[in-house]
C-alpha cells in the first residue's frame, strides 16, 4: 500500500523550479487536419512550429475506415492514411512533431505559457488551438465492438456506405433530425430512435423530419445492444410501455448513427477564452481569433455546423496564416 508524500513548501518550490521550460514562435496543440494543415503553412511561413498531438494523434479520422469525400484521394483513403500523409507532409516542411499532451494554460500574460502532461512548460509567441471535439456515444460495448463496422457518428462522413439501405439514427435534437435528413436522401429507411414521446429540436426540424416519407420515429425507444456478424446487421431496443413496462424490439439495420452531439476538447482553455454554452471556441468572424492576442483556434473545437476534415484543414490554413500576420505586426 502507498502511503501519502508529505511535501513540504519548500520541496514544493523546487518541484516548480525544476519543471521544463521551452520557448518557440509557434506552438500548435493537437492534431488532425486542422492541426496538420496549420503545421504546413506555418513552417513554409519559417515560424518553426513545435506540435503536440495530443491523446488521439490524427484526431476524429484515425477511427474512420474510408474517407471519400476529401479532394485529392479520387479512389478514397483511410482515415489513418490520410493522417498520416499530412503528418508527412508537416514534417516535411520542418515541424517538431511530438508526442504529449496539453494539461494546463495560463494566457494571462503577454507571453502564453502551455504545460505538457504537467511536467514540461512551452512558453509561446503564439499558440493554436486544433484539439478537436469528441462526438458522444451511448457508452455501449457494442459501439466498439462494431467501430468502423456500422456504427458512426457523423451521416455526411459515412452517409454514403449506405445508399439504398436501412439505417437507424439515435437522438431528439436538432443534430439528429439533421442527420436523419441527411440520410433519408440516401438511404432506404431511416429509423429515428427517441428516448421520449417528442423531440427536442427545433420546431422546423421536427416538422420536417415527422412529414418525411421514409423516416419513421421511433417515440420512447432506447437502444439496448447491436447484433452482427463482423458488422451491424440489427439493433435490438427497448421500448417504454408505462405502467405495462418494457417491450424489448428489433430492426434490422445496416448503419447505426449517433446523433446526440459532440464535445469540444476546449475545457483547459475555458477559463481565459471564450465559449459557447456546449463548449465550442469562439473566435472573431471571419477569422481564427480568439479574444487572447497572439491564440488562435481552428478546426473541431470552434465549428458547430460543419465538422468536416476539409472546413477543419481550411481553417487550419486561416489559424497559421493570421499567427504569421501577428508575428509580423508584433515585430515591425
Amino acid at each position: 500500500m502507498f502511503k501519502p508524500l508529505n511535501i513540504n513548501k519548500n520541496e514544493e518550490n523546487k518541484a516548480v523550479e525544476a519543471t521544463e521550460v521551452e520557448k518557440v514562435k509557434c506552438l500548435i496543440v493537437g492534431s488532425g487536419p486542422a492541426g496538420y494543415t496549420a503545421a504546413i503553412y506555418a513552417a513554409r511561413a519559417n515560424l518553426s512550429p513545435v506540435m503536440y498531438e495530443g491523446l488521439q494523434p490524427g484526431g476524429q479520422l484515425t477511427t474512420t475506415t474510408e474517407v471519400e469525400n476529401y479532394p485529392g484521394y479520387p479512389e478514397g483513403v483511410t482515415g489513418p492514411v490520410m493522417m498520416e500523409d499530412l503528418k508527412k507532409q508537416a514534417e516535411r516542411f520542418g515541424t517538431d512533431v511530438r508526442w504529449g499532451m496539453a494539461t494546463k494554460v495560463d494566457f494571462s500574460g503577454d507571453v502564453h505559457k502551455v504545460w505538457i502532461d504537467d511536467t514540461k512548460i512551452v512558453e509561446a509567441e503564439t499558440v493554436i488551438i486544433a484539439t478537436g471535439a469528441t462526438a458522444k456515444y451511448l457508452g455501449l460495448e457494442d459501439e466498439t465492438k462494431y467501430a468502423g463496422g456500422g456504427v458512426s457518428a457523423c451521416a455526411t462522413c459515412d452517409g454514403f456506405f449506405y445508399k439504398g439501405k436501412d439505417v437507424a439514427v439515435v437522438g431528439g435534437g436538432d443534430t439528429a433530425t439533421e442527420e436523419a435528413m441527411y440520410l433519408a436522401g440516401l438511404c432506404k429507411k431511416v429509423y429515428l430512435i427517441v428516448r421520449r414521446d417528442e423531440l427536442r429540436a427545433s420546431k422546423v426540424m421536427a416538422d420536417r423530419t415527422a412529414n418525411t416519407a421514409n423516416i419513421e420515429i421511433l417515440w420512447k425507444h432506447q437502444t439496448k445492444g447491436l447484433f452482427g456478424d463482423g458488422v451491424v446487421e440489427g439493433a435490438i431496443l427497448v421500448k417504454n410501455l408505462g405502467e405495462e413496462g418494457e417491450e424489448e424490439v428489433k430492426i434490422e439495420i445496416d448503419g447505426f448513427f449517433l446523433g446526440i452531439g459532440h464535445k469540444p476538447n476546449s475545457d483547459i482553455f475555458a477559463e481565459y477564452i471564450d465559449t459557447d454554452d456546449v463548449g465550442y471556441i469562439q473566435t472573431t468572424p471571419g477569422t481564427s481569433k480568439t479574444k487572447v492576442s497572439g491564440v488562435f483556434a481552428c478546426g473541431d473545437v470552434q465549428d458547430d455546423q460543419y465538422r468536416q476534415a476539409v472546413t477543419a484543414a481550411g481553417s487550419g490554413c486561416m489559424a497559421a496564416i493570421d499567427a504569421e500576420r501577428y508575428l509580423s505586426e508584433k515585430n515591425a
